[in-house]
């Protein structure tokens, strides 16, 4: 894969303050770094961070393993996605229209593409090669070549433009899945406002033979996705549903369409599921954090009248762990919202978390599936 020659680079360095030593900070050289955030790991063995909520989780939890932070500085940080050959992980700023780079081999962080055309949802797909969410401006899937060229593998459905391509995923038969809901062109923070062409919010399919397929028609606002180990179960965020956001579970047939939905997660505690990815053994690990609804009736505060968030931040931010079945097994608590995580490293087993403004990295004794 190969980097744009005008990427800026972005210097990573250790921080020492009193107290002890914080995390890798990332100094941004670039014009559009937004905040950096100091981050002071935890020192005890194990990391208190990680809240078992289910005694079998155990086996997942390395007892000699803290939370990292890798970068800093985003403003949106989403979609990342892990390149085994390079040892590198890319994502995406989306407010700062560029997807980042962060190389393990030396700890260094750089712009990987600017303008990505507010690039959201990442992935890799079986040749190694990054596929991307355009969400905004051009509003298209795309693939990067090899040798750097880009190739637009869908941009309209049915004549009309598509809405704001969100998550994406490669099935093993080649297939491209992507969720399209219309945040990239709601407003100007995560791209540019424009009309909703699309009549739904959908889930499309890409076949190897290019044909773009609606395969669920119904969600609001469909989100992140994610197919389980042997494939055969199909998992989808509703971001719009009612009264909380939840993941729905699909029976995936043989020819590739999807069917017996059934309400797998309930995000009940106020929180808000976003992307998620799924271990060997299928649990669901999924980036967490507040759902900003505030409740009904005000809080007086200090004699003012105010609208509180239903759910504390503090509380729910970070990635929760569910079974399978849907069971909670832990939460790994971030001082960040978490948007979207994937395994990497060169034994699979390192947790990335894109978290508002940074980027932070567990290991953990689980694989990711893909």
């Amino acid at each position: 894969m190969t980097e744009n020659s005008n990427s800026d680079r972005v210097t990573r360095r250790a921080v020492l303050k009193a107290g002890g030593a914080l995390a890798g900070m990332t100094a941004f050289s670039g014009k559009a770094a937004a905040q950096s955030f100091a981050f002071k790991p935890n020192q005890r063995y194990p990391d208190p961070s990680i809240e078992i909520l289910d005694p079998s989780f155990l086996k997942y939890r390395l007892y000699s393993s803290t939370i990292e932070q890798v970068a800093s500085g985003m403003r949106w940080a989403e979609g990342p996605a892990y390149f085994p050959d390079g040892g590198y992980l890319l994502w995406s700023d989306i407010p700062n229209n560029r997807i980042m780079k962060y190389d393990e081999k030396d700890g260094n962080v750089s712009v990987f593409r600017s303008p990505s055309n507010f690039a959201n949802g990442n992935t890799r797909d079986r040749q190694g090669r990054l596929v991307t969410c355009e969400h905004s401006v051009t509003r298209r899937i795309t693939r990067t070549e090899k040798d750097g060229k880009i190739t637009v593998l869908a941009d309209s459905f049915e004549g009309k433009r598509l809405n704001a391509p969100n998550d994406i995923i490669v099935k093993s038969d080649d297939t491209i899945w992507f969720s399209d809901p219309p945040f990239g062109i709601l407003g100007d923070w995560e791209g540019v406002k424009a009309k909703q062409e699309q009549a739904n919010t959908n889930v499309f399919r890409i076949g190897t033979d290019g044909k773009l397929t609606a395969v669920l028609t119904d969600l609001g606002n469909p989100n992140g996705l994610a197919f389980s180990p042997d494939e055969k179960k199909f998992y989808v965020i509703e971001a719009k549903a009612q009264p909380n956001r939840c993941i729905w579970s699909y029976d995936v047939h043989a020819d590739g369409s999807l069917g017996n939905k059934t309400k797998l997660i309930d995000a009940s505690d106020q929180g808000s599921p976003d992307g998620f990815r799924v271990d060997k053994d299928g649990n669901l690990w999924c980036g967490w954090g507040s759902n900003g609804l505030v409740q009904s009736e005000p809080t007086d505060v200090n004699g003012r009248k105010v609208y509180q968030l239903r759910g504390k931040s503090e509380d729910l931010d970070g990635v929760k762990v569910f079974s399978p079945e849907g069971n909670p097994l832990a939460h790994i608590h971030l001082p960040e919202r978490c948007a979207n995580l994937t395994f990497g490293g060169p034994k699979n087993n390192r947790l990335y978390m894109a978290a508002c403004h940074s980027v932070y990295a567990l290991y953990v004794e689980s694989h990711g599936a893909v």
